[in-house]
């Protein structure tokens, strides 16, 4: 069996710098020293994945294919656990990501928020 390896989750994006700051904001990482025409966040504990953003030319034009969960509301249940999401959806607002959608905790999971970045990326808070 192969060694577990470090990644990275690569962000194609039309300003690096900027959608580099915003994701820090949102996950509390921190910027390292300029990369040249991209940024990364790294995650100041080393735990976390890196995320490196690079200019593309093109815009976005259909859904993700991944997207990342923002877990804000781990442990959490019923109306506490939207509670929590909806505070952290706020923050994020502030910030200039866009709320898309809520869904309500059915018979099988429980609430999440779809939400998109300020270059329009979908991620999730859950």
């Amino acid at each position: 069996m192969g060694s577990i390896k470090q990644f990275q989750v690569t962000f194609d994006c039309a300003d690096p710098d900027r959608l580099a700051r915003f994701w820090c904001e949102v996950l509390g990482y921190e910027l390292p020293p300029s990369e040249g025409p991209a940024s990364a966040c790294v995650d100041p504990s080393g735990v976390g994945p890196r995320l490196y953003f690079q200019r593309v030319p093109e815009g976005k034009v259909v859904k993700n294919r991944v997207h990342l969960c923002v877990r804000a509301g781990t442990g959490l249940v019923g109306a506490e656990r939207l509670a929590a999401l909806e505070a952290e959806s706020a923050r994020l607002t502030a910030l200039g990501a866009v709320q898309q959608r809520v869904l309500y905790a059915d018979e099988e999971n429980e609430s999440c928020i779809v939400m998109q970045d300020i270059e329009g990326n979908e991620f999730c808070l859950d």
